[in-house]
């Protein structure tokens, strides 16, 4: 725990919310070659989403996730990293629960889950500790944002996956 401590302290939350979008894309890339569209199709019973709009779908994602970093880097305030934790909570954290029951309901691997469990799962975390620890966030408005974050995740499957299908 002694590394993770002394790591918060010399690294700037500012600089640190970028590994959000980095690892964004190497997910998306495995969502992608792993044809994660027609895996939801098939193993989930949800619609497939052509690659095309498959990767729009993703750009549109990122472009925000860049924006909020940015707004972040440029005006840290607890909005903007309220915002920022909404959202990145939602296409990280929670994703990689998503991926870890698809494949336990599926009983084969959902395409992303090496990424979201090499990065989903643990960089939000970290980021969430160094933002309560450097004080640009505090617990409660982590957890409301957490929170937040499932619902957009659980809205963006109901219309991504199944088309707002009840």
């Amino acid at each position: 725990m002694e590394p993770l401590l002394t790591a918060s302290r010399r690294i700037s939350f500012e600089r640190l919310i970028w590994l959000f979008p980095l690892s964004f894309a190497p997910h998306i890339a495995e969502e992608y070659a792993g044809d994660f569209s027609d895996y939801v199709a098939t193993a989930m019973g949800g619609f497939v989403m052509p690659g095309p709009i498959f990767l729009a779908n993703n750009a549109v994602f990122m472009a925000i996730l860049v924006g909020l970093c940015s707004w972040v880097a440029a005006r840290p305030s607890p909005r903007s990293v309220f915002f920022l934790t909404c959202w990145a909570s939602g296409n990280t954290f929670w994703d990689f629960f998503v991926h870890l029951y698809y494949t336990y309901a599926s009983g084969r691997y959902s395409p992303g889950l090496v990424t979201a469990t090499l990065f989903y799962y643990p960089l939000p975390i970290l980021i969430a500790y160094v933002g309560i620890r450097q004080q640009r966030i505090s617990l409660q408005a982590t957890l409301g944002a957490y929170g937040i974050g499932l619902l957009l995740l659980l809205f963006v499957i109901w219309g991504g996956v199944h088309h707002f299908a009840t």
